[in-house]
């Protein structure tokens, strides 16, 4: 196995030099990653960026467009023959019909491919005529950006660290009782390991419904086509010193094993081992709301994401990205628009202090961090309300319901987030099962209808920094 990694790093090096070399003489292309933990809201990212892209009248943030250098945008087949092409007509049809609705979220990875034609800047300026630079989105679930911690992992510290982080939810009461009366069998039937999996992946199901990000392992609940085989048919188990050689606990391990080499490894392979930028959706909000557990589990579950994307500390990662890394990871936390302008801020520290505890932790080389508070597609307006005589800021929306129907207009407090992140993250590291000084109320809005001019795309909120930060030195 060791050998097999070393080879295919070797082949991901001569990959990488083609390219660079490539670029040179030829048209660069940029490989952004998008992905979102849950309900960050990555379809509508990836269709309003686009759509952004394509008429950039909103886009001022983008040095390149605010300098007037790009000539035009358009979208092109992509490059990748077996990767499905994402939906972005339909999507970007939902979000802006008559009556607007949030697309469906993609369940696999797919790719679009959009070209900018961009004039030279500086001494090139008056030597060159314009360029153009290809934009290689690939989106993928989030759950399975969570495996990259799996790949270093033995069975017995996986399953140790699991249990650990989840006793005590009680989502999982269920499952845990399972888990001790599976310990120490020496025979078993089939069915019993598919029960076992089974209520594994009931409480993965409940705990993202609860708010939790730490969701391994990612097809447990995006099978797709591998659902039912034995790959993901493994739960984790408490430690046996002496594992029977035929006995559960040894087939658990060896089905873990498979899920790496068969499922985690070809997709990292293939895929990500291939992107150069990242960016990294998050519901902070969602996490604030649902409480000091969630904002917790939240922090560590970054700190993972963090670990994973530096090389020098992943022995499987360091032998496949040989001569490749991520250069900028973004982690943005979305619907800033659930907020009035006033408390972005105090968002964007959230989010800024949940990363970098990450990054002290991570201390990985290479790769630059931003973190940013953003709404890729605004679906509220803001409105100052008069509440027992003191002004209050709220936003106004049409209301989603549960069933994803339209609502009626109503206007939201969100209750107003500290300052100081320390005041949400000191009682979520203390393990506090409720905030004892505020509360923080979340709605569920459905997209405005939309009335664009000519040239505009979606309304947002720091979408053009973000793609400044992502892109705009390849500009």
């Amino acid at each position: 196995m060791f050998i097999g990694d070393i080879a295919e790093g070797v082949v991901r090096q001569v990959e990488t030099v083609g390219q660079t070399v490539t670029g040179v003489f030829s048209e660069p292309v940029i490989r952004l990653g998008v992905t979102g933990l849950a309900r960050a809201g990555k379809t509508v990212f990836i269709t309003s960026l686009v759509a952004n892209l394509l008429d950039r009248a909103r886009m001022t943030g983008l040095v390149a467009q605010a300098d007037g250098r790009i000539v035009t945008a358009y979208l092109q087949p992509q490059p990748d023959d077996t990767v499905p092409r994402f939906d972005y007509e339909n999507h970007l049809a939902a979000l802006t019909s008559a009556t607007p609705h949030w697309p469906d979220s993609t369940r696999a990875v797919s790719e679009l491919r959009l070209s900018l034609k961009v004039r030279p800047s500086g001494l090139l300026a008056g030597m060159q005529g314009p360029r153009t630079v290809h934009l290689d989105i690939v989106d993928y679930p989030g759950e399975w950006l969570l495996d990259l911690a799996l790949l270093d992992r033995s069975y017995a510290d996986w399953s140790a660290e699991m249990l650990a982080r989840i006793e005590g939810r009680a989502q999982a009461a269920a499952f845990l009782e399972a888990a001790r009366g599976a310990t120490g069998k020496e025979s078993w039937e089939e069915p019993e390991a598919q029960a076992l999996a089974k209520s594994y992946t009931g409480y993965l199901e409940a705990a993202r419904k609860a708010g939790y990000s730490d969701l391994t392992p990612g097809r447990f609940l995006l099978p797709g086509e591998m659902a039912g085989s034995p790959a993901l048919t493994f739960a984790p188990l408490p430690p046996e010193d002496r594992a029977p050689r035929k006995g559960l606990w040894r087939e658990m391990e060896r089905r873990f094993e498979a899920y790496k080499s068969k499922v985690a490894k070809p997709f990292f392979r293939d895929h990500f081992a291939r992107i150069d930028r990242q960016v990294v959706l998050v519901d902070a909000l969602g996490a604030i709301h649902k409480g000091p557990q969630a904002v917790e589990d939240l922090r560590q579950t970054l700190s993972d994401i963090l670990e994973a994307f530096q090389p020098g500390r992943n022995s499987f990662l360091s032998r496949l990205l040989l001569g490749q890394r991520v250069e900028k990871i973004l982690f943005a936390a979305t619907k800033a628009d659930h907020l009035h302008h006033s408390q972005h801020g105090a968002l964007s520290g959230i989010m800024q202090a949940l990363v970098r505890d990450a990054v002290d932790r991570a201390k990985f080389a290479g790769a630059e961090t931003q973190a940013m508070a953003i709404a890729s597609l605004r679906a509220t307006v803001e409105e100052t309300l008069s509440h027992e005589g003191k002004p209050l800021d709220c936003v106004r929306g049409t209301l989603m319901e549960g069933d994803g129907a339209r609502g009626r207009m109503a206007a939201m407090y969100p209750g107003e987030l500290p300052e100081d992140p320390a005041r949400l993250l000191n009682p979520a590291r203390a393990g506090q099962v409720a905030w004892l000084d505020g509360e923080y109320a979340l709605m569920s809005f459905a997209p405005a209808v939309l009335r664009l001019k000519p040239g505009e795309g979606p309304p947002h909120i720091r979408l053009d920094r973000a793609a400044q930060f992502l892109l705009g030195d390849r500009l």
